[in-house]
């Protein structure tokens, strides 16, 4: 019983609650009593009692899956002189795939207050058949029934009764445990459910796992210490049940933990499934004391089933197989043991498969008589269910049609788009290191560029020396933007896992990491600006600069998160990010102009994303028809005839003017900025025009990259 209710309820209503113990009734029961002590008149909320007395739970929940089948293509190698032959690829001999069975006829059932382990060796289907009766497999490639109470189990209701909880321990290290699961409560649970009863839940929650102990401790990682890997486990765990599903899938929950950390899990598994869920869960090799809390296995090898039945009934099973268990012997332990010496045999498992049909066949009279029937449809136990304090994600619902007991959201998407927001700043907060280095390295850039670039003066090299510094300076805008490309790798199978089963939507997840993004960006964009615009004597509009700086920043994020989202290790991210940008930069007009592009190349120079920002201040430092930037004997510079005399240089201006009848004296205008723009190619886009292109870039890359996240986190197998 958790502590929060056990000294502040009636003995009436703990006695009621103990005979069901769920923690959404422990929460209705908090939530009833505070508003007697309040004075709230609204109606308590009654549970739903079908029926009563010592007979059989009103709602039970079956779990069936009959004949489930799964075959993947393997490449076949072929060798040389079989290629040479021609023969065609459907030659059962020389096809160039054949089938592989991992799944073969597996069928069984599983009930509501049980735990179910599928147990077998490595390879055997373990995790496959897990996947399978929690959908995560491609629509249609596995074959078989599965149903609940009888009916067919639809994708979208699937998603919002189960939960599934995946080998690795996916969570943000830089968050507390009760911080961990509060988001999971803010993402799985109603709007209508108010704070206070949130935070109840969680606590609760809290207290059925074990972690109260560590409730204020950060999850942590490799370079921050947190919370052991048994309590990481049963925090992934939490997440996921936040909204105390029907159906449980867990695939091995206790890897890589020592024995008692493995018995504190399934000790968390066997309440969980006694509040009136379905259990299942893939397992290696149980411990002795594991395998006291578990009430159905199946065993697989190689795809089929061996067996599958209760422990208790597994040394009969294998007595009557000619094999019986010492009794010293760990039971799991010495069937796997078996199981592996058939597999190497000339006849494999084969006598094992059909002697646990025949075996089953004939122990499947007595088994029928314990059955539970009931005569609900399913949307009706799953109403009834809700009503008893299952489901919270459908409570808000349950008054309503049959189709809105399971909305495929708890939240609207503001919600969640708070909600994700807030979880980022959170965990971004705590790790001031990464944004430090950025700034660092954005500062760094813009002294050596200030220092480098003092104080250019308006001659001919100080306007050469200007457009080279605004393309180094553009081009380093997008190559700091490297560094978001770790940003949603590392929070991949975070989002996977929890957009699997509609915690959020994707949408709300794409346009909550812009916006998280956008307060830091424009920080980099204001120390760069300020360090470089006023050292290096720049003339343009200070404000304009920042904004282009900003926008730069902005497409540049964009550009790195859409690949993120595509490519999925950070190595070869950096090598495309890298590879891109430099071909970004060749194209953007500074080391060859438009008009001299060739014309089968030119498509890139308008997809370059530093084209638009570079040609941008560029108009905003030259788009002047008055000021001057070469008078006179300057048009000598940058030429051999620079080196020559003043006075010679003179005489030669004589003879220009004589030879073109125009006078030009010493301090005649030349060259304007207008003419430095014709001359850099500049002639497309206004200034204004470039700074919309470039944001336009961005939101364009973000639209890519929620694509992306559509096709490519489906989280399913092929």
């Amino acid at each position: 019983m958790s502590r929060i209710v056990a000294d502040n309820i009636p003995l009436s209503e703990v006695a009621r609650v103990e005979s069901s113990p769920t923690l959404g009734h422990l929460l209705q029961c908090v939530g009833d009593l505070r508003k007697e002590v309040a004075g709230d008149e609204t109606p308590a909320h009654q549970a739903l009692e079908i029926s009563g007395g010592d007979g059989p739970r009103s709602i039970p929940f079956v779990l069936s899956f009959t004949n489930i089948t799964y075959s993947v293509k393997v490449r076949r190698k072929l060798a040389l002189p079989n290629l040479l032959r021609r023969r065609q690829a459907t030659d059962p001999e020389l096809g160039f795939s054949s089938t592989k069975t991992i799944l073969n006829n597996v069928s069984g059932e599983a009930r509501d207050g049980e735990i179910m382990a599928v147990m077998g060796a490595s390879g055997s289907g373990k995790s496959t058949l897990i996947d399978a009766l929690a959908n995560r497999m491609a629509k249609g490639s596995v074959k078989g029934s599965i149903t609940l109470n009888g009916e067919q189990l639809e994708s979208r209701m699937l998603k919002v009764i189960s939960a599934y909880v995946m080998q690795d321990d996916l969570l943000f290290p830089m968050l507390t445990v009760e911080e961990t699961l509060m988001f999971a409560a803010e993402f799985r649970l109603p709007r209508t459910l108010s704070k206070s009863k949130k935070k109840l839940r969680v606590q609760a929650l809290i207290d059925q796992l074990g972690l109260r102990n560590a409730a204020n401790t950060v999850i942590g990682d490799e370079g921050h210490r947190g919370v052991s890997g048994g309590e990481r486990r049963r925090v992934s765990i939490g997440t996921d049940i936040i909204h105390d599903p029907i159906l449980l899938f867990l695939d091995e929950p206790t890897s890589g933990l020592d024995s008692t950390s493995a018995y504190m899990v399934v000790q968390v598994l066997q309440r969980i499934a006694k509040s009136g869920s379905i259990v299942i869960m893939s397992i290696h090799q149980p411990s002795y004391r594991i395998l006291g809390l578990l009430d159905r296995m199946i065993f697989l090898s190689r795809g089929q089933t061996v067996y599958s039945g209760s422990p208790a009934n597994l040394p009969v099973f294998f007595s009557d197989f000619k094999h019986p268990i010492p009794e010293d012997e760990n039971r799991t332990e010495f069937a796997l043991d078996i199981i592996r010496e058939l597999e190497g045999s000339p006849g494999g498992t084969k006598a094992l498969v059909e002697f646990n049909k025949t075996w089953h066949a004939l122990k499947r009279g007595n088994d029928a008589v314990s059955v539970n029937k009931t005569n609900l449809s399913l949307k009706e136990a799953i109403s009834a269910s809700i009503s008893k304090g299952k489901l919270v994600s459908g409570a808000a619902a349950s008054g309503a049609a049959a189709p809105a007991l399971v909305p495929t959201f708890a939240n609207p998407m503001w919600i969640e788009m708070a909600v994700l927001s807030k979880r980022s700043i959170t965990n971004s907060r705590r790790m001031p290191e990464l944004f430090s280095v950025r700034l660092g390295a954005v500062m760094v850039t813009g002294f050596i560029l200030a220092t480098v670039f003092w104080r250019l003066d308006t001659s001919p090299k100080g306007v050469q020396e200007r457009v080279g510094f605004f393309a180094f300076a553009m081009s380093t805008m997008f190559y700091t933007c490297a560094d978001a490309l770790p940003v949603f790798l590392q929070e991949r199978y975070i989002f996977m896992r929890e957009t699997a089963y509609n915690a959020y939507r994707r949408s709300s997840y794409v346009i909550s990491h812009a916006a998280v993004s956008l307060p830091s960006l424009m920080f980099l964009s204001l120390a760069f600006a300020a360090t470089t615009f006023w050292a290096v004597g720049l003339d343009g509009s200070f404000m304009f600069y920042l904004i282009i700086i900003f926008a730069s920043f902005w497409s540049g994020s964009s550009f790195v998160t859409f690949l993120s989202g595509v490519v999925p290790h950070v190595m070869l991210g950096y090598t495309i990010v890298v590879a891109i940008l430099a071909y970004f930069l060749l194209f953007s007009g500074f080391f060859i102009t438009r008009d001299r592009i060739p014309g089968y190349w030119i498509w890139f120079h308008y997809l370059s994303l530093v084209k638009y920002p570079y040609e941008a201040v560029l108009q905003n430092e030259f788009d002047d028809p008055v000021k001057c930037f070469v008078r006179g004997v300057q048009i000598f510079d940058n030429t051999p005839l620079a080196a020559v005399p003043e006075e010679l240089k003179g005489k030669l201006l004589e003879s220009l003017s004589s030879s073109l009848g125009i006078k030009i004296t010493r301090n005649t205008c030349v060259t304007t900025g207008v003419d430095i723009l014709l001359q850099q190619g500049v002639t497309d886009l206004t200034r204004m025009g470039c700074l919309w292109v470039t944001i336009a870039w961005g939101f364009f890359f973000r639209i890519l990259f929620y694509l992306s996240l559509l096709v490519g986190s489906k989280n399913k197998r092929a």
